[in-house]
């Protein structure tokens, strides 16, 4: 009653601070507060439609918008409002008041010359419109059509926010059942925003073009988004190539054209198709067995696979898989034969990576059970690889080559025949995936999910605490263990584990830079080797050992050292621990393999397990961070304080209380937050390099661990310094350069200044008792060198075929006079002596920096190959 009584107050100050109120108090309990809507319709119809407000509340001739904006949302808390029939019918008086002040708004509301009038003018209007999405199917037809045609008038206009707010409010608009056909007429409109300048509005208008999408239009919209996303930027491909392969996949009329469409996204945008993308494919490939989409799989595949150049893993992983399964189904065609499907992957198979390596093994193993003539093919790569470091690759290789005299014919028929069938399901793992992604963006920015999230960026994160095992990356291996009789790591496939694992970024599940236990270190030597090529005056050495990037995080964990039980005190006992010594060899093998692969592992005890994702453009990157609790008891005040280097520009946000105030203002320093069991927090670090470096930025990682309630125990303090992946090669862009050019840049700079040049000895072969120099192993330099580096391969200039050179190009956001980047040229040569088994890395640029950093780097990834 007291509400309603100053709800009945004449002045629009009071009526403007009473509807906060109302608003608040109404979000806790709807029903108790329903019985005033008639109220808040008559003030409503009072601004709108009589026009009654004093002159000192006229804003812009609008009458109170402010006032308008919060009776609008206390109306989209009572969906059932405009429903004549509810409850006791009281609402029949003002639901054609209602109807009427919200077609005014529509008609009357247009986009002003004055800014001011048509924000306050777009905020009533689309306020309006969120109530008619409120209302459903329920509000009047002429409503949702008048506003889905000032909608359209406003996604084309030329003010990016209008666009925007435009583009979110339709993509809503065009989910109620019967507005799809009119959304379908604006399809040319929202596709020309797709190529807009500002990255918000193309994200909703991608929101809303996946709305639009049905059987009718899906093949021109997928081949529009297809075509784009060749251009697109890297900060909404991601989410492009997601929603592409669900849209193709839902509507595809002919599924031929579906793995035609996932084959072009995997060439356009390789890195961007996680590993549940492909896995679908070879689940509708594998549950269609009518037709001939089996065989048309299987020739397309290996067709994109026929090229010698590299080719993208998630190509050949799927190539292999399907290959293994219905190559048969070809194999009488022209060069196509069981053989010639051998070969035409295991070229490949050089530059691959171990979990590629592992899906291609157990394809040859089927081809080698279907052709005889790719037994010994198969037996060869058995035999070289039965000693192979990785430990599912060896296990493979040995069950492999053992299997026909462990088992009958008829046993090893059973294990290795196709796969059948898998489970139909409602909803495929993809959508899943999508929607857990916008649920989880939606709870962060406290909106409702699907196209409704706020331009505004938010300071914080929501944390997935409360969705045990469902956060949005899961950094745990999932590669070992298979069966004999699987052919790939199709780990999360089944319907169990697409619910358990996690769906936004799976693809660093099965990444070849996780961590495997029990990587040992080798020791640190010095041997003098007579190099046979041409040689500068500079003292080089053997680099069997730590090189520099990786002698930084032994030395961030040095300063823990000494650390020991800490003060007494009056509260309960409590010690400090660092990182354990022998976690060391696999933390640096991590950082290392971390510095040259998109996203991976990189640290893992029994507590804590941290997974980097990370990608560049430019002079910019976006380094996505996550600490998965893996241990059985929660992580306590769980900060982060990442190192503020002068030559990065960098913004950080992540899940609330994370982030240290890394000493500036100790009084707002945040108490941390908990990390509950089997969940994750997370870190989203956006950087700019404005100069050269050849450092890896600091960052220090504090918890603590407590007893459980009732137990007896001490708190123990965790410190763990840590150093991030990211490094000067992160921000190269590969250069092709003629030969003639390339020896000229080569000689002019030429210089002790310039020049950096070290001498590393090659990994060793277990099969050669020593390192072995040869054709494979130069091609994995040049993997190394396009790949790891990010160097443009500039052929023809290399004297002999045991050298590789490169050029890029270093990226930086700094300015010079004429406003114009500033940009750093670099050349490098890896050249190899077989018989001394060793590789000499020589880099040049025009900064000495730059020439060191490379230099590590390479030495890195050459000690890894």
């Amino acid at each position: 009653p007291h509400v309603a009584n100053l709800l009945q107050d004449r002045h629009l100050g009071v009526l403007t601070s009473v509807m906060s109120l109302l608003i608040g108090l109404s979000a806790q309990n709807e029903s108790e507060y329903q019985s005033l809507i008639p109220y808040v319709v008559h003030i409503l119809g009072m601004l709108v439609l009589k026009k009654a407000c004093a002159r000192e509340y006229l804003y812009y001739r609008t009458p109170s918008p402010w006032l308008q904006i919060k009776l609008l949302k206390f109306l989209q808390l009572f969906p059932n409002a405009i429903v004549p029939e509810g409850p006791g019918g009281s609402n029949k008086q003002y639901v054609s008041q209602l109807q009427s002040i919200i077609s005014k708004i529509l008609t009357e509301t247009d986009v002003s010359d004055s800014i001011n009038k048509s924000n306050a003018d777009h905020a009533i209007l689309f306020e309006a419109v969120n109530l008619i999405v409120i209302w459903g199917s329920a509000g009047p037809s002429q409503l949702r059509d008048g506003a889905m045609r000032l909608l359209g008038k406003f996604i084309s206009v030329r003010e990016p926010n209008i666009r925007y707010l435009g583009l979110m409010t339709m993509s809503r608009l065009a989910q109620l059942e019967g507005s799809n056909d009119s959304v379908k007429k604006h399809q040319a409109t929202v596709l020309v925003s797709l190529k807009d300048a500002d990255i918000s509005v193309r994200r909703r208008a991608l929101d809303l073009l996946f709305v639009m999408c049905d059987t009718d239009n899906a093949e021109r919209i997928v081949d529009e988004l297809v075509g784009h996303l060749a251009v697109a930027d890297v900060a909404i491909r991601e989410e492009m190539v997601l929603k592409i392969a669900i849209l193709a996949e839902k509507y595809a009329t002919d599924l031929r054209w579906y793995v035609d469409t996932i084959i072009k996204l995997i060439s356009i945008a390789g890195d961007f198709v996680s590993d549940s993308i492909w896995h679908r494919v070879v689940q509708i490939v594998t549950n269609h067995p009518q037709g001939d989409l089996q065989s048309y799989a299987a020739a397309t595949l290996l067709v994109t696979i026929s090229p010698r150049r590299p080719i993208h893993e998630t190509a050949l992983r799927v190539a292999a898989y399907v290959l293994g399964e219905f190559g048969f189904l070809i194999a009488e065609r022209p060069g196509m034969s069981g053989e010639d499907q051998f070969r035409l992957m295991h070229q490949h198979f050089g530059t691959a990576n171990e979990v590629t390596k592992s899906i291609l093994i157990t394809t040859y193993a089927k081809l080698a059970n279907l052709y005889e003539e790719c037994r010994h093919l198969a037996l060869g790569v058995f035999l070289h690889h039965g000693n192979h470091v990785n430990v599912e690759i060896q296990q493979r290789c040995l069950e492999y080559r053992n299997m026909r005299e462990a088992f009958s014919p008829e046993g090893v028929e059973d294990l290795l025949r196709e796969m059948p069938p898998w489970d139909g399901r409602e909803v495929s793992g993809l959508e899943k995936r999508l929607q857990e992604k916008e649920d989880a963006v939606a709870n962060a920015c406290g909106v409702t999910p699907i196209g409704n999230v706020s331009k505004k960026d938010n300071n914080s994160w929501s944390s997935t605490q409360q969705n045990p095992t469902n956060g949005e990356e899961n950094i745990s291996n999932g590669v070992q263990g298979e069966q004999v009789g699987s052919v790939g790591n199709l780990g999360s496939v089944d319907e169990e584990e697409e619910e358990d694992e996690a769906k936004v970024v799976e693809e660093e599940n099965n990444d070849d830079s996780v961590v495997e236990e029990g990587v040992e270190d080798e020791d640190d030597e010095e041997t003098d080797v007579s190099f046979s090529v041409d040689s500068h005056a500079h003292n080089t050495q053997i680099h069997e050992g730590n090189d520099e990037l990786s002698r930084d995080v032994e030395t961030d964990r040095e300063d823990l050292e000494d650390v020991g039980d800490g003060d007494e005190t009056d509260g309960p006992a409590f010690s400090i621990q660092g990182i354990p010594r022998e976690v060391i060899p696999a933390m640096r093998k991590a950082f290392s393999n971390l510095c040259t692969s998109p996203s991976g592992v990189l640290f893992e005890n029994h507590l804590l397990q941290i997974g980097v994702k990370h990608e560049y453009q430019g002079s910019k990157g976006r380094v996505s961070i996550f600490f998965g609790n893996v241990g059985s008891q929660q992580l306590y005040n769980f900060r982060c304080q990442v190192e503020e280097c002068d030559h990065l520009l960098s913004q950080m946000q992540g899940t609330p209380g994370l982030l240290e105030s890394n000493g500036e203002n100790e009084d707002t320093d945040s108490g941390g937050c908990t990390v509950a069991v089997r969940t994750q927090a997370k870190l989203l670090l956006l950087v700019e390099v404005t100069a050269p470096f050849d450092d890896a930025p600091a960052m220090r990682i504090t918890f603590e661990t407590r007893p459980n309630e009732g137990e007896k125990g001490e708190i123990v303090k965790h410190e763990y310094p840590l150093r991030l992946p990211i490094v000067a090669t992160c921000f190269m862009e590969p250069v092709t350069l003629e030969p003639g050019a390339f020896m000229q840049r080569w000689q002019s700079l030429d210089g002790q200044d310039r020049e950096c040049q070290e001498v590393v000895r090659a990994p060793p072969n277990p099969e050669e008792n020593g390192p072995t120099i040869n054709e494979e192993s130069m091609l994995r330099i040049a993997h190394i060198v396009t790949e790891g580096l990010k160097f443009g391969r500039c052929q023809g200039c290399d004297p002999t075929p045991w050298t590789v050179s490169g050029a890029a190009t270093f990226r930086t956001g700094a300015k010079d006079l004429n406003g114009n980047n500033i940009n750093v040229g670099c050349l490098v040569r890896v050249e190899a002596n077989a018989d001394a088994g060793v590789y000499r890395v020589t880099t040049r640029t025009l900064h000495p920096i730059c020439s060191k950093a490379v230099k590590n780097v390479a030495l890195v990834s050459i000690k890894l190959a």
